[in-house]
């Protein structure tokens, strides 16, 4: 622990802690499924220093039990104004659970990476201990479960349709997307005197009415009806003809107010605030973090996923490539917010003169790593766009994809004294970096910046995702066609020799996605087979909340065309989807050659398997390629941790050796 910093330099989390402050109420209380890590790239902890910023009496509890006599939701006793209730920095059930169904073996934003600090479902459980407990105070509930589940979505977990969060949780008002815009507003009415039960016009929010209340005008705003929830139930298609409306009127600049009747209620969505100003940002990555866990966690282990992203520093939000399978543009927009240089400098400043730094920054990145700074040329059209994606199918001719804002951060970040090497961590859209593709940008500038970032800010492996290698399938996934993985490699190559780097360029893809059959994950392993990459360890398809392919899982349908599309469903086509990744394992090979002798894919099968009568040239993989070339996918992103029942593959591998 920093000896500069006070137990006060937190915010409170017990009684003792909020009397050290010389406090008698508090004004609100925030819940969360996190361990209490005051760092901007933790929500809770963002939430928690806005409040604070406006001169509220703010106080955290972190991991509250729901196993005892729930002390933990009383102990605080009643705040002023209201209870604030998030599951964290992931959804509960993605954080508790594998794509599987698998209880996680460790929980990544808890000391130690114990398991079980956080339930299932946690906003709707911490929401409703609390509302029997305190029936006549407030709740708000928000952060990407809350945001996620805004309206009628289908749930992996339990394989059904659940209606809205607000309705499951019994809570007040729902705050969706990046925090900081409608916590404003709402804390400035309340300072004003406006009763909690009036807040219905602000942007950004949802709640429920009854269905014979009169709606709140705003003359600004247009109102759309989806399909009710029952409706919903009964009809899978007109379920997936809602996420369409959903998904356009929040990522419009000007979006409609969503209204969906649930029982006899009506769910209100009010259109998302305009993106963040660079000033509001910075405003936000100001507040006075100490960046460091609550001291009450010292004696009980590190939290990894604070260990990640200690030396790290986030650059931007937002994210316009739009993927299927992503939740990122549902919770914090497609538009890109991008913080000053000014203040990303100063936050490095402020890490390299960190007691325990070395020298080495772990990240400059942000959702995506390369979307610093861009956004459409002229804004009266991304006024009136109503895409998903800025960059599917093809990149929008109005968008200003120029790297070299980039390219000068990284190398002023560079320049500090302190700083021996920083490396970006985030993803990659490599697409953006191939010219074919990216016919907006020069050249030149792209090729400064790949070359920057892999000569000085990578360390052995460039992390990639191509996803897939299947164009049918890349298509539903909104990315680009797998040539230009190609051509990126080529390029990768190129400078790799240039410098005598001896880099490896590491690919991600996903098995059982919408539309991938079983003959587009057997190109997919002979294609990365043929290109020298033997895969492990790589991810499933694991359906979310708010996503294209969620939906497409669940009904059968693409929302916006609402035509029948195909999804492995089943627990054995995921599996023997997966089972292609791994060709090279003797326990897959007579299952692959049966599969693809059954559908005539004898070409597959002699890419993947070559015959007796090729075996001196193709039998043994590791003998064909140089070394160079014999690249293995070794990790996972972190938000997938690895299946409990692998976790002694690398124990197994080392002992082999």
């Amino acid at each position: 622990m920093n000896t500069k910093l006070r137990l006060s330099s937190w915010l409170p989390t017990t009684n003792k802690e909020v009397k050290l402050r010389g406090w008698n109420e508090l004004d609100v209380i925030l819940f969360s499924g996190d361990a209490y890590v005051d760092h901007p790239s933790f929500g809770p902890a963002v939430i928690g220093r806005i409040l604070e910023s406006y001169s509220l009496r703010v106080a955290i509890v972190p991991q509250p039990s729901v196993h005892d006599n729930l002390q933990d939701f009383i102990k605080l006793g009643t705040p002023k104004l209201f209870f604030a209730v998030t599951a964290g920095e992931m959804d509960s059930m993605v954080s508790n659970y594998t794509a599987n169904k698998w209880k996680r073996d460790r929980d990544a934003y808890t000391p130690n990476g114990d398991k079980g600090f956080r339930p299932d479902y946690a906003t709707s459980v911490y929401s409703k201990i609390l509302k029997e407990k305190f029936p006549d105070v407030p709740i708000v509930i928000g952060g990407i479960e809350a945001s996620l589940r805004r309206v009628t979505h289908y749930d992996y977990w339990s394989d059904k349709l659940q209606a809205n969060i607000l309705t499951e949780s019994n809570a007040d008002l729902l705050v969706y997307g990046m925090g900081e815009q409608p916590l404003r507003e709402i804390v400035t009415l309340l300072k004003k005197g406006v009763p909690f039960h009036s807040l219905k016009t602000i942007k950004q929010t949802a709640y429920l009415k009854d269905k014979d209340e009169n709606l709140q005008k705003n003359k600004n705003w247009t109102d759309v009806n989806i399909h009710s929830h029952e409706i919903c139930l009964k009809d899978k298609k007109k379920f997936a003809a809602n996420f369409k409306v959903i998904e356009q009127e929040s990522n419009k600049v000007f979006g409609s107010r969503i209204l969906q009747d649930v029982a006899n209620k009506t769910l209100v969505i009010n259109p998302p605030f305009p993106t963040m100003t660079e000033k509001e940002i910075d405003a936000s990555f100001d507040l006075p973090f100490t960046r460091l866990p609550h001291p009450k966690y010292n004696k009980r282990g590190p939290i990894p996923a604070f260990e990640m992203i200690k030396f790290s520093i986030n650059i931007h939000r937002g994210c316009f490539g739009g993927c299927s399978f992503c939740t990122i543009s549902a919770h914090q927009g497609k538009f890109i917010a991008s913080r000053s240089k000014e203040s990303v400098l100063k936050e490095v400043d402020k890490v390299a003169n960190m007691p325990d730094f070395k020298g080495y920054l772990s990240d400059i990145g942000g959702p995506s790593a390369n979307m610093y700074k861009m956004k459409g040329k002229i804004q009266a059209i991304c006024d009136k766009c109503v895409a998903p994606s800025c960059i599917s199918p093809v990149i929008c001719s109005n968008l200003d994809t120029s790297h070299k804002p980039l390219t000068e951060l990284y190398q002023a970040v560079d320049k500090h004294p302190k700083i021996k090497k920083s490396f970006i961590g985030s993803g990659i859209r490599y697409d953006m970096l191939v010219p074919e593709f990216n016919k907006n940008a020069n050249p030149k500038e792209l090729d400064a910046y790949t070359e920057e970032v892999l000569t000085k800010h990578v360390s052995g492996r460039l992390k990639v995702a191509p996803e897939h290698t299947s164009d049918k399938v890349l298509k539903q996934m909104r990315k680009p066609s797998f040539s230009y993985f190609h051509q990126f490699k080529k390029r990768f190559d190129q400078i790799n020799r240039k410098f005598n780097l001896k880099l490896q360029l590491i690919p991600y893809f996903i098995s059982s996605h919408p539309a991938s059959e079983l003959e587009d994950m057997a190109n997919l392993a002979a294609e990365t087979k043929d290109m020298g990459f033997q895969l492990e360890q790589v991810q499933g398809f694991t359906p979310t909340p708010m996503t294209v392919a969620t939906v497409i899982y669940y009904s059968g349908y693409h929302p916006y065309t609402l035509k029948k599309t195909y999804t492995p469903r089943s627990k054995q086509e995921r599996e023997d989807q997966h089972r292609f990744f791994f060709w090279y394992k003797k326990d897959n090979q007579n299952w692959i050659r049966k599969s693809l002798s059954k559908v005539g894919r004898m070409d597959l099968l002699e890419r993947l398997l070559p015959s007796k009568t090729d075996s001196k040239k193709s039998s043994d993989f590791k003998s064909v390629l140089p070394k160079n070339k014999r690249h293995r996918q070794l990790s996972l992103p972190s938000e997938f941790p690895r299946n409990p029942r692998n976790k002694n593959r690398k124990k197994t591998r080392k002992k082999r050796r």
